[in-house]
């Protein structure tokens, strides 16, 4: 039955819903041709992931569509070309909701995570319907592609290996719970594994009004897009974990300044760099979704455990625990100390005699033992994950070592590299700064007398979850984004709007984050353009371009709005 459907519907004429375009194919070898495609198609679209990212769902709707728009067997159909329609009113190319079949351990953690708090998803989009008008119009609602590059290819591979043997996870948490948001949102949505690479090219127009990929992503995306890339890079948005500031995104001033590195010098807005954490205003905060909240009445709100003294150790690797033994002694003499250290087949693990060790457990079992944990010890590595704050969240408080030095890729081999010059005073400095205590201690791990002091007043403490890490904080934020933030505009930023902007002086040595921070501030780049005009340039002002020396009395405006930098610190005059 179904070959002589696609027989007849591909054979002479055929028809899209939603459309009102009929094609005749005049020759008996073109007939052939498109008959066979669809037919296989149909049966092997999920073969390669490309197809998915050019829209291929299984519908012969989609099915034509991709013959039509990008293998060019069929005639373009009248009022599909989507790169010609106005931002955010592109029709839909489909409703469903895809993702790629890859049967790997990351997809099924990403899958896990949110089919395990879909619930909390649902609830927390219905309440940000009623609270508020900021819905998802239809003509607000894009076509995402959902594209990480770390899971496919020779990297995929060894991220792969890595997962399986208790490796990074942070990558997928938020992969997932991305994922979730926008469906909530009600955007079209395609998670791919690797589009533009095997089977189909990419050679037509993108539909795609939004890409969400990585580094090892936007890598794969030039090499398979050509020259067109440079068309469509407006259209990416960076997860990127650690940040990339101003200095090392701008090629040229990279190159000429020393801060290339092999990441970086992609020439994109700062802002399409979407972090983990808040690190930067440079880059848009993404963040993730904590586990530590529960349902009780019609609101989600901090779960509450019965706990028991226990601290669980956060490093599921053996190295991690280098020269840490006396710091975890101190601890184990007032808790009961557990850890989930990753053995491989036939190793010895070589862990302290108090230490009991469950082995690599899945997230379900080891969210079990943090919610009757009552500390939870950062030995220093790995950096700025997520699993502090899901701990946090479920009760326990967060313990971890002091840096001193700080850590910055001027003396530390993981940061050594990375587009960032920020200096890295404890192991999770988001946890340190914007939750600190009761919450979380940072110590001083060669000191017995600070660690018991902070045992004691931990056996005291409760769970906490800060609001942005929560399902109706990330809704909000990626709304926003998705509705202001419009790289492909030639014009100035219009949001924030310049009534938000209030101007204060700086000293030297101080960056821009650092002056609005002393006055309960945050720093906008959006904003900068405001003041990069010699009427903006008062005598008393000093700082980073755009900026004022007394010195000279000469202003000092900035060329590039790609260098517009909140971090940049300004150590002598101009």
């Amino acid at each position: 039955m179904y070959v002589e459907a696609m027989s007849k519907i591909c054979s002479s004429k055929w028809f899209c819903t939603g459309t009102n375009s009929i094609y005749i194919i005049h020759t008996s070898l073109r007939r052939y041709t498109i008959y066979f495609y669809c037919y296989f198609l149909q049966a092997q679209w999920e073969s390669d992931p490309c197809y998915a990212f050019y829209g291929v769902d299984g519908t012969t709707c989609s099915i034509l569509t991709y013959l039509s728009q990008t293998e060019d067997f069929c005639p373009p159909q009248d009022g599909r070309n989507h790169s010609s329609l106005p931002w955010h009113q592109k029709p839909q190319a489909h409703t469903e909701k895809a993702i790629s079949n890859n049967s790997s351990p990351a997809i099924k953690f990403i899958r896990s995570r949110v089919e395990k708090m879909s619930e909390r998803w649902i609830q927390a989009g219905l309440r940000m319907k009623e609270s508020s008008n900021n819905t998802v119009s239809t003509q607000m609602r894009v076509y995402v592609l959902l594209y990480p590059g770390a899971l496919s290819g020779s990297v995929g591979q060894h991220f792969e290996a890595m997962v399986e043997r208790g490796g990074p996870l942070g990558e997928l948490v938020q992969w997932a719970d991305l994922s979730a948001c926008l469906t909530i949102l009600g955007h079209n949505l395609v998670f791919s594994a690797a589009p533009g690479r095997g089977s189909c090219p990419i050679q037509r127009p993108l539909t795609f009004d939004l890409i969400y990929t990585d580094y090892h992503g936007l890598a794969h995306l030039q090499g398979a897009m050509g020259l067109a890339f440079k068309h469509y890079q407006c259209r990416f948005r960076i997860l990127d974990s650690f940040g990339t500031e101003p200095a090392f995104n701008f090629a040229s001033y990279a190159r000429s300044h020393g801060y290339k590195t092999l990441w970086g010098s992609w020439d994109l807005q700062p802002l399409q760099y979407m972090t983990m954490f808040p690190h930067t205003p440079d880059n848009s905060f993404l963040g993730f979704v904590s586990e530590g909240t529960v349902r009780k009445g019609s609101e989600l709100e901090p779960a509450s455990y019965k706990k028991d003294r226990i601290a669980v150790v956060y490093g599921k690797q053996e190295y991690m625990w280098q020269g840490k033994y006396e710091y975890v002694k101190v601890i184990s003499e007032e808790l009961e100390t557990h850890a989930t250290v990753y053995q491989p087949p036939g190793h010895t693990l070589h862990l302290p005699s108090f230490i009991r060790n469950h082995g690599l457990l899945t997230q379900e079992h080891f969210q079990q033992l943090l919610r009757k944990a009552k500390l939870f010890v950062g030995l220093g590595f790995p950096y700025e994950g997520p699993a502090p704050i899901e701990a946090i969240g479920m009760g326990c408080v967060f313990i971890q070592p002091r840096f001193d030095p700080p850590h910055s890729s001027a003396n530390n081999d993981f940061y050594k590299g990375k587009p960032t010059t920020r200096q890295i005073s404890s192991q999770h400095p988001y946890a340190e700064k914007f939750i600190g205590k009761p919450y979380v201690w940072t110590v001083d791990v060669t000191n017995k007398t600070d660690i018991h002091e902070a045992i004691k007043a931990i056996l005291r403490s409760e769970s906490f979850t800060p609001q942005e890490f929560t399902c109706v904080g990330m809704l909000k934020r990626v709304l926003g984004y998705i509705t202001h933030q419009n790289f492909c505009s030639k014009s100035v930023p219009t949001w924030p709007p310049k009534s938000a902007l209030r101007v204060h002086l700086g000293p030297l040595g101080q960056s821009c984050v650092s002056a609005c921070r002393r006055s309960s501030l945050v720093c906008e780049p959006a904003l900068f353009h405001h003041l990069n005009t010699p009427a903006a340039m008062l005598p008393e002002l000093n700082h980073l371009f755009p900026s004022y020396s007394p010195w000279g009395r000469q202003c000092g405006l900035q060329q590039e709005p790609l260098l517009f930098s909140c971090v940049a610190i300004c150590l002598d005059s101009l």
